[in-house]
């Protein structure tokens, strides 16, 4: 059963792609690719792990996100201010906190991201962790690369994946060497 309080939402178009940005109580806990896979699942998590609903509106924290994706995206802006409401399992939040340690134009592999972790044996879970992240970007799991070095999925999809790397310089000399 749902109480009268809510998370705030709004669905705003970025430089990377379509997103919807979810605040409550004064903290970001939604920035995630609007038409995702997943989208249902990761809603439910959030409504269900704070117990209440989406409505659509303005908050301060979701007009400063947007600022700051706006700065990201322009290049004025290599690490977010904002405060953060991380709704997941206990080993899903520790692979979340461990992405936030990745610097702005560095990647690491599911494989390195589980050693940080100290769960070498932990691959796939951290995989479906990274998976299940519902604020993108900021929690940057667009900086995790195939063992190779090579892109592997992503919650907004390649596409938007490759424009995050490139921002970061990651992929200025390689970008086309990958493909969709």
């Amino acid at each position: 059963m749902f109480m009268t309080e809510k998370i705030t939402i709004k669905y705003f178009t970025s430089p990377f792609g379509e997103l919807i940005v979810g605040s409550y109580e004064n903290r970001l806990c939604l920035l995630d690719w609007r038409y995702r896979k997943m989208r249902e699942r990761i809603d439910a998590r959030i409504q269900e792990g704070l117990g209440v609903g989406y409505a659509l509106g303005e908050s301060d924290i979701i007009e400063r996100t947007i600022r700051e994706i706006g700065e990201y995206a322009t290049g004025d802006r290599r690490c977010f201010d904002i405060p953060l409401y991380l709704v997941g399992t206990d080993f899903e939040k520790q692979v979340w906190e461990a992405l936030q340690n990745i610097e702005f134009g560095s990647t690491l592999s599911y494989l390195e991201l589980s050693r940080k972790i100290g769960n070498e044996k932990a691959l796939r879970a951290v995989g479906a962790a990274n998976g299940a992240n519902a604020i993108s970007i900021i929690v940057p799991c667009h900086r995790i690369v195939g063992s190779r070095g090579e892109l592997v999925g992503y919650a907004g999809g390649l596409s938007a994946k490759k424009k995050l790397l490139k921002q970061e310089h990651i992929l200025d000399l390689q970008l086309d060497l990958f493909t969709e």
